[in-house]
């Protein structure tokens, strides 16, 4: 089960990190993503890690400025996202999968997602 916090109201230019916590085995192949919902837009892929070495991947439109970890120890996923444009306001969702992917399909477990509003 994964559950992400740490949404919020912050102004443009600004920073948030988001945390995603796993609740039981998270196996070492896994890969965990980050995806986001804006009003109105279908969900799209932001970002995934593998959960065993590091490998990261990033939609364009926020490489540069997000960044995805994690801690094993913790089970939990982060993104941390710097230099915030009102175009990142959305509902985030992080998921798990099994491959390199940035399709939603490939994700099978899905947390309830967090709200991040920036304003301009």
């Amino acid at each position: 089960q994964l559950q992400a916090f740490g949404g919020g109201l912050v102004q443009a230019g600004g920073s948030l990190r988001l945390s995603c916590a796993a609740s039981g085995r998270i196996y070492s192949s896994a890969v965990l993503g980050w995806f986001r919902q804006a009003p109105g837009k279908e969900r799209e892929f932001v970002a995934f890690i593998r959960w065993n070495r590091e490998s990261t991947y990033y939609a364009d439109s926020v490489k540069g400025r997000f960044t995805i970890s994690r801690d094993k120890q913790e089970n939990t996923l982060f993104l941390q996202m710097n230099n915030l444009k009102p175009e990142d306001t959305a509902v985030y969702f992080c998921a798990t999968g099994s491959q390199y992917s940035s399709q939603q399909v490939d994700y099978k477990n899905w947390g309830q997602g967090t709200l991040v509003t920036v304003s301009s």
